[in-house]
């Protein structure tokens, strides 16, 4: 890739467009919020130039206003996380970056595979200390020379999971362009999940027992070819399969032959996926789409499996299916009850026991692709020409986060030990459905 260089010309903290009340000034974590990684969950949206009668400080001064009213809505947001037990929404505010890049937006998504460039895009690292403190939200605005512009996103895990994330894009977007009808958060996460003193419980993430150099690619499954893995997918075991589903399932398929072909060590006899899943309404009774927090699961599917036979799409498909359905038959139902924190405490338990096993081999899957981030994230000048999410969480030696393509396919960025990278992306099934030469444009 050529040199590209970017140059930061303007900081400034936003703050709230009206003052918390004094009756809101402290926010209690739930028990999940603390149990949260201290990381920042990211996003970047990139917008070509589609309105020529806005200037970049037109959209620039559009997004600040915006956020400004939106942050109003979104108080905790604003505040400063104290001691992982209360935010203080004292309207300290987010960070507010203004880049400029050097270079034409078409040609940075024509050549967009490299992580470290991307990376630049965000106001913040995942791994920051600050995502413990202050700012919750940190948001940076890169304009290309063209008139494109990229909008970074970073929003403290203590605070915000996935789904959060994607009801105050949504809200932020709707102030954005003037709506009368934007959605309007739910802060009850806490009346579900109480709060204790100091509660922590280290997750190893899947693989982080196994040292070495990580390697992450991307691999873009388009419309038809996902439309083709569903049909190789489907049958009775296994009705109308999803995009997530089949994708998820051939990774991991992928994944697991990697796994019997290293013969270092222990024989790997058991093979997990962890997937995240949104348990709002997973609870009986459902709990109100629009609350903010962290209120998911991470469920683990197992296979065992040995070299005899091959293991088919349909079979990880359905092992897949299996943890989620046994999770809400069994366990979902005490999430209003409660013994709620236990019915996740069940689960890392089992994750952390599946982890340090010398016989098992994980991989840790993560999914923005139920969110329509394309269909949200127009501020008032078009949806966005491409989204990325761009996962580089330390720790997690095989990770995949999947995201949508503009036109119905599925991006899968794809994190693995640099000698399972080599193999993995030659995989000849893999190769059948997949590509790393795909340009949104």
């Amino acid at each position: 890739m050529e040199e590209m260089k970017f140059e930061i010309f303007g900081r400034e903290t936003i703050k709230p467009s009206l003052p918390t009340p004094s009756h809101l000034r402290s926010y209690k974590l739930s028990s999940l919020d603390q149990l949260s990684l201290a990381i920042y969950g990211r996003v970047v949206f990139f917008y070509t130039q589609n309105d020529v009668t806005s200037s970049p400080e037109q959209k620039s001064q559009q997004l600040k206003k915006s956020l400004s009213e939106t942050l109003a809505r979104f108080y905790p947001i604003a505040g400063r996380i104290n001691n992982n037990i209360t935010i203080q929404c004292t309207d300290d505010g987010a960070p507010y970056v203004e880049a400029k890049f050097n270079g034409l937006l078409s040609t940075f998504l024509e050549q967009r595979d490299d992580p470290a460039v991307i990376d630049q895009f965000f106001p913040a690292a995942i791994q920051s200390p600050e995502a413990s403190t202050w700012p919750v939200l940190q948001v940076q605005a890169t304009f290309f020379d063209c008139g494109g512009l990229a909008v970074g996103v970073c929003l403290s895990h203590k605070v915000c999971d996935a789904r959060s994330m994607s009801v105050f894009m949504k809200s932020w977007v709707e102030t954005s362009k003037g709506s009368a009808q934007t959605v309007v958060p739910v802060f009850d996460a806490v009346s579900y999940f109480p709060p204790g003193e100091q509660l922590s419980l280290p997750l190893p993430a899947p693989g982080s027992n196994r040292p070495g150099e990580r390697i992450t690619k991307m691999f873009v499954f388009d419309k038809q070819k996902i439309a083709d893995l569903k049909a190789k997918t489907a049958g009775d075991r296994v009705r109308r399969p999803s995009r997530v589903e089949v994708v998820t399932a051939l990774i991991w398929k992928c994944v697991m032959a990697l796994s019997r072909c290293n013969t270092a060590g222990v024989p790997k006899k058991t093979f997990f996926v962890t997937q995240a899943m949104d348990i709002r309404n997973r609870a009986d009774p459902p709990m109100p789409e629009h609350s903010i927090g962290n209120l998911f699961t991470v469920i683990p599917a197992l296979i065992n499996h040995d070299d005899e036979n091959e293991v088919e799409l349909a079979d990880v498909v359905a092992e897949l299916r299996k943890a989620i359905r046994v999770f809400s038959e069994n366990q979902a139902k005490r999430l209003r009850g409660e013994g709620a924190i236990q019915v996740i405490f069940e689960v890392v338990k089992q994750i952390i026991e599946l982890s340090t096993r010398d016989d098992t081999d994980g991989l840790m899957v993560t999914s923005l692709s139920t969110f329509k981030l394309y269909e949200v994230a127009d501020f008032g000048w078009g949806k966005p020409t491409w989204v990325n999410i761009l996962p580089l969480e330390d720790g997690a030696s095989k990770l995949v986060a999947l995201m949508d393509t503009r036109d119905g396919g599925v991006e899968a960025w794809v994190t693995l030990g640099k000698d399972d990278m080599a193999l993995f992306e030659r995989s000849p099934e893999l190769l059948q459905f997949a590509t790393q030469n795909y340009s949104p444009i």
